[in-house]
């Protein structure tokens, strides 16, 4: 039991789980793992020069047996002479009004009720007794569910809850993932602390309970040492994860902007990362809007970066409300509606001034003449190049008008120009703000798209007309 303690202490000053604290939360369920960590914190308290404060939440899931866990764990408090808070919450109400599995909806409803005590108390982290046997179980049901890297990498020692409903905050620790469950059972034994038994761990209808008693005996008959071999995986993850975090740092702000309702991304930055650097980024964004990445599984980060390529105006819906919509050159993340137009609305006609600049509403539109088209010319997007004797002088910018017709280049014939804003995949939306740049003789230039047959720079053109528009 010594060396138990010492080896939990010696994990606790490794990876830095608990400093400089006043009131340290330790959550207790009452079952052998909690007990017992609560039982060696205890005895370490004045090591590591922290007040203890026991927390307990009555899921109200099991009747009487659930009163009596509650019990126990204020009179073992009691005795080890440690202040404790215990409440009840209704998990299966909240469960109802969230469309949740059982298993998430305690889950959510347990941290957000430690986030709120920790506030109350001006309590900073919370110590959970999750052991070596929770960790290879969490890798497996992650690796089953797809969730990719970061969930081979596990739980961590360390990491932070936001609860959703309050905003409040706490750093959970977990000092036993080095630890078996068997060990714990052990501690127990020898103290006398007769930990309570929660039936309904043994409960087969609850997915973690078939991967403790079916998943993991099975995998332990082709590997006994099934455990440390996941561990191991889990440390190499740990450390792949740190690597993509530390560059992703490096390029976060030119990348990404906050929005008032989510994230904005870089579309041509993001195209720029290596696929590894913009998986973890799409999943650093999920989680900063989410607090966790619980509903979060690889095939959701493998269809935003699907989405990546498709043309704008594409929507993905993603868990918990978030959007991800993709614009012309930028895409945002959000939790409500989001206008990824990059158009300004468009009223009226605006002529253009030849040569020179004109201001338009959201709009600067500079219009440059040169004898001949420069040689590292490279038109698209916002900018193009036309042959000024077949476009004229007398130019300008209007939205589109019903019967519009244009004759795209490449093209031998005229069309609608609602066939063609069909064609290009121009969202519905937007079609009313995309800029066209118009002569008396009709369309020369949709804005963003594709310019008219009839005005593109030839070999024997004589003068070459340059618009460029811009944002503002």
């Amino acid at each position: 039991m010594e060396d138990l303690r010492r080896r939990i202490l010696k994990s606790i000053q490794r990876e830095a789980l608990i400093e400089g604290e006043e009131t340290l939360l330790v959550g207790v369920s009452g079952g052998p793992d909690s007990v017992c960590l609560l039982h060696i914190l205890c005895q370490l308290k004045e090591t590591l020069g922290v007040v203890l404060h026991v927390v307990h939440l009555n899921h109200m899931l099991r009747g009487a047996a659930s009163h009596a866990d509650a019990r126990y764990v204020s009179q073992l408090a009691q005795r080890l002479g440690l202040a404790a808070t215990v409440e009840e919450r209704d998990v299966l109400a909240y469960q109802k009004e969230h469309r949740l599995s059982l298993e998430e909806a305690a889950r959510v409803v347990r941290y957000d009720f430690f986030a709120e005590v920790a506030t109350s108390l001006g309590a900073r982290r919370i110590a959970l007794g999750h052991t070596a046997d929770d960790q290879v179980e969490t890798i497996l049901m992650h690796l089953v569910r797809g969730s990719g890297l970061a969930g081979l990498r596990g739980m961590q020692a360390i990491t932070l809850w936001r609860s959703c409903q309050s905003g409040a905050s706490v750093l959970v620790v977990r000092p036993l993932l080095e630890v078996t469950r068997e060990e714990t059972e052990e501690y127990c034994r020898a103290y006398d602390l007769e930990p309570r038994t929660d039936f309904s761990n043994y409960a087969l209808d609850h997915t973690r309970n078939r991967f403790r008693y079916e998943l993991v005996p099975l995998l332990q008959s082709y590997n006994p040492n099934i455990g440390a071999a996941l561990m191991r995986t889990a440390r190499a993850a740990a450390d792949d994860l740190s690597f993509l975090e530390e560059q992703l740092s490096l390029v976060w702000d030119r990348v990404v902007r906050e929005q008032p309702n989510g994230l904005l991304l870089d579309t041509k930055a993001v195209d720029s990362l290596h696929p590894a650097l913009r998986r973890h980024l799409l999943r650093r964004v999920l989680q900063g809007l989410l607090g966790d990445l619980a509903d979060i599984e690889s095939i959701h980060i493998e269809k935003m970066m699907e989405a990546l390529s498709k043309p704008a105006g594409k929507r993905l819906f993603l868990p918990k409300g978030l959007v991800f919509y993709i614009g012309y050159n930028t895409c945002v993340v959000t939790k409500g509606a989001f206008d990824t137009c990059p158009f300004p609305p468009l009223e009226g006609e605006n002529r253009i001034n030849l040569p020179g600049e004109t201001i338009l509403p959201g709009w600067r539109v500079k219009a440059t003449i040169t004898p001949h088209l420069p040689q590292d010319a490279r038109g698209g997007g916002f900018s193009t190049y036309l042959d000024l004797d077949e476009a004229g002088t007398n130019l300008l910018v209007r939205g589109r008008r019903a019967g519009d017709r244009f004759q795209p280049l490449g093209m031998e014939q005229p069309k609608k120009l609602q066939d063609f804003m069909v064609d290009a995949k121009i969202p519905r939306a937007w079609r009313d703000r995309v800029p066209l740049v118009c002569s008396p003789e009709g369309i020369l230039w949709v804005v963003g798209w594709r310019i008219a047959e009839q005005v593109r720079v030839r070999d024997n053109t004589k003068q070459v007309l340059l618009l460029e528009f811009e944002r503002i």
